[in-house]
């Protein structure tokens, strides 16, 4: 079994492989301050009944927590972990001015894609949300802006008067109480730049593209776009898993 870590600022996606396919997936919340032991000890109670892991990867954007799981990796697992960064063999070509700044994250969700032949355009609903354009198993470029959370918390961090809402579709665009006036501008907001920015794209690469929607807010958004989006949760998971194949 292979164990694969996507370390994100918000949350730790977990998957499990039998290192053909996912098996099941899990999520932690990142949270910097904890100790090893302690990410050790809930990662345990999410794993020790799939039986013994061979393999072990980390993508992570979060350095301080990648090296909290190399150390899970060593002593707990007696595994030295793959981890996506400089040197290892991920099939994608970075053509980007600095190839070594692009994200692991970035990385991992263009070598998840199972379509290669046609270009695609991910775009993750994550903490911060990344439109990521691949063609022919290269990243060509990236559009990253605030994620719909980051925007809400400097909403209310900068503000008297407004107060912090659960993220949920008003059923009007055009709100009538705060609440739901603030839940318009980041559901439908989203959704509109999500819609936009597939225009702008298409206009400078003037080509047609498939459009994958993935992360935490993304079965939320995808009913809202008008532009046709489809949805894959595992993407980024499938991509760690493929690059742990590739150095295995």
């Amino acid at each position: 079994m292979i164990l694969l870590l996507d370390v994100g600022n918000t949350n730790i996606k977990i998957g499990i492989s039998d290192g053909i396919k996912l098996i099941d997936t899990y999520r932690l919340s990142t949270e910097v301050l904890k100790t090893a032991d302690e990410y050790y000890l809930q990662l345990k109670s999410l794993v020790e009944n799939y039986g013994i892991f061979t393999g072990f990867i980390i993508a992570s954007v979060v350095p301080r927590i990648t090296e909290k799981f190399r150390l899970i990796a060593t002593k707990f697992f007696g595994i030295q972990p793959v981890v996506v960064e400089p040197g290892v063999k991920t099939g994608i070509k970075i053509q980007t001015d600095n190839p070594k700044e692009v994200g692991a994250d970035l990385i991992c969700a263009a070598a998840g894609l199972k379509d290669s032949s046609r270009p695609a355009l991910i775009i993750d609903l994550g903490t911060a949300t990344k439109y990521i354009y691949v063609h022919n198993k290269s990243i060509l470029g990236v559009i990253i802006t605030p994620g719909v959370r980051i925007s809400i918390k400097a909403l209310v961090g900068n503000t008297a008067l407004l107060h912090d809402i659960d993220i949920e579709t008003p059923k009007k665009v055009l709100g009538t109480t705060t609440t739901t006036c603030m839940q318009s501008g980041v559901t439908y907001g989203v959704a509109a730049q999500v819609d936009g920015l597939i225009d702008r794209i298409r206009d400078e690469v003037k080509a047609d593209f498939d459009v994958i929607l993935t992360g935490g807010l993304s079965k939320l958004i995808a009913p809202l776009c008008r532009r046709k989006v489809s949805l894959n949760d595992t993407i980024v998971l499938d991509g760690i898993l493929q690059i742990y194949l590739r150095n295995k």
